[in-house]
């Protein structure tokens, strides 16, 4: 065997020592030890999961290395806020920096004593949520921000508009921020809200909770509805049709965007204002079980909606009117809001003479008498037509013996038999012979019916009706006859002696 050279031997014992000392160093080599963080985490808590139900907000989890949002933020008792002007009396909690009562005081319930109305159903506010509180796509961080008790600027009422109260709150990685601007003789509301998570804005909602308007009045949770304005187009939507079909406490997200929107009932409404038009977007769902109001079971599903930026996360900026459907009110707002006040279809009809009522009642300040001469001046106006249908009868009634005698001839003939119509021929020989026009009865009376029909949508949707007093025992124009329907039957009986 050849001998190896020593410049070979040297290579060869590099090259062995290097190998020893590479799978000596992967292999046996002591592990380093590992290196403090430069900032030790703070101890926390698991967060609750969305779904999870408690008695108190859970606080949120703080992973190393993330920074905060804030420092935490919280009040340590709850306490509430009244905020009033010549309009309404609104009372604020800093539990959830939510709104617990809004009583208009111009006006009362159904209740007997009448009591002033407060929009808000506290009975199911209290289970299912209150006015003003935020709705967000992560369950649990809702109930946490909705839950919280927030620092409260000013600590102290009753507070007279115009004011501001701003609400506080944070945990150290959630922050949120409420301020409610109240003006003076308005029934506006400026809402501002802001909700960051690790110093990141997230995309939330104001909520209307817990049922709207008056739950006292006859069939009050039936006429509740969502409503929104959008490119010029006015829309409602039953409380019936809200939520996801077959899971309607399942969140609806709304297509598009909207000038305003809100909920509403037969005669007040909660609109919200965008401060960029064509911006609202509206979530809406629906509760069918377990509704209380007014101490009985409700027969209708409670509906809910919330308002939010259709332009995604970041601070929140809403007017938010919540007052009566008066149309002049309404459509004094910015933008205008009169088709709240929804004559529908005879709109054209129903709006003038709603305004002609008005003028009346200047002069004649009780809506009954109002009612009354405005509808014998729409009889005067409409006389000549009367009359031409009652003398297109009149005329009918002489040749009604002579239509029946040639009905009477061809009666064994089919419908389908030529010589039915040689029986037509007939009769409209008869009719001019004695110049009648045979619509001439029918055509009048539906000339007329549109202004009835438009008077009646009228007197139904309008506010100025609500609870106001005619005579005797009528003191409430906006609803049924109590306790017996006798000005009803004295109608009936009139007509039928009119006819006679």
């Amino acid at each position: 065997m050849k001998e190896l050279s020593s410049e070979k031997r040297a290579l060869l014992a590099g090259v062995l020592s290097l190998v020893v000392i590479v799978v000596w160093s992967y292999f046996f080599a002591p592990k380093p030890k590992p290196q403090p963080p430069a900032t030790p985490p703070a101890a926390t808590q698991p967060a609750t999961q969305p779904g999870t139900q408690t008695g108190a907000p859970a606080p949120a989890v703080v992973k190393p290395g993330v920074p905060t949002s804030s420092q935490a933020k919280a009040a340590t008792d709850e306490k509430t806020i009244v905020i009033e002007n010549g309009l309404y009396r609104v009372e604020l909690s800093n539990r959830g920096a939510v709104v617990r009562s809004w009583v208009l005081k111009k006006y009362t319930d159904d209740n007997k004593p009448a009591r002033p109305l407060d929009l808000v159903h506290a009975e199911a506010a209290q289970k299912f949520g209150w006015p003003f509180s935020l709705a967000l796509d992560d369950a649990a961080l809702e109930q946490q921000v909705n839950g919280a008790l927030y620092e409260v600027t000013p600590a102290a009422g009753p507070l007279d508009a115009p004011t501001e109260v701003r609400f506080e709150w944070s945990d150290g990685r959630t922050a949120v921020t409420k301020k409610l601007k109240f003006e003076s003789g308005s029934y506006v509301v400026q809402v501002e809200t802001s909700v960051t998570l690790d110093g990141q804005a997230r995309t939330h909602s104001v909520a209307w909770r817990g049922g709207f308007g008056d739950s006292t009045v006859f069939k009050a949770a039936e006429l509740v509805q969502l409503f929104f304005s959008a490119a010029g187009k006015f829309t409602t939507v039953l409380n019936k049709e809200l939520g996801v079909p077959d899971q309607p406490a399942q969140r609806h997200r709304r297509a598009g965007s909207a000038d305003y929107g809100g909920i509403e009932d037969l005669y007040f409404a909660a609109a919200f204002v965008p401060e960029k038009a064509g911006t609202l977007a509206l979530t809406d769902w629906r509760l069918d079980r377990d509704v209380v109001l007014e101490g009985k079971p409700a027969k209708e599903p409670l509906a809910e909606v919330a308002a939010g930026s259709a332009e995604g996360a970041g601070p929140l900026v809403l007017r938010v009117f919540v007052g009566p459907k008066d149309l002049d009110i309404l459509k004094a707002q910015k933008p205008p809001m009169g088709e709240l006040v929804q004559f529908g279809w005879m709109e054209f009809i129903a709006a003038p003479l709603f305004y002609l009522l008005r003028w009346i009642y200047d002069y004649v300040p009780n809506y009954g008498w109002a009612i009354i001469i405005m509808t014998v001046a729409i009889n005067m106006v409409l006389f000549p037509l009367k009359l031409k249908s009652w003398r297109s009868m009149q005329k009918m009634q002489k040749v009604a013996p002579e239509v029946k005698s040639i009905q009477e001839r061809y009666k064994k003939y089919g419908m389908r038999d030529p010589r039915k119509q040689q029986m037509n021929q007939e009769i409209m020989e008869l009719y001019k012979r004695g110049g009648i026009n045979p619509v001439g009865g029918c055509l009048p009376m539906l000339l007329q019916m549109p202004i009835w029909f438009g008077l009646y949508r009228m007197l139904t949707v309008t506010i100025e009706l609500r609870h106001a007093p005619w005579i005797l025992w009528i003191h409430d124009l906006s609803v049924k006859e109590q306790p017996f329907p006798f000005l009803a039957i004295l109608m009936g009986v009139t007509m039928y002696v009119m006819q006679k």
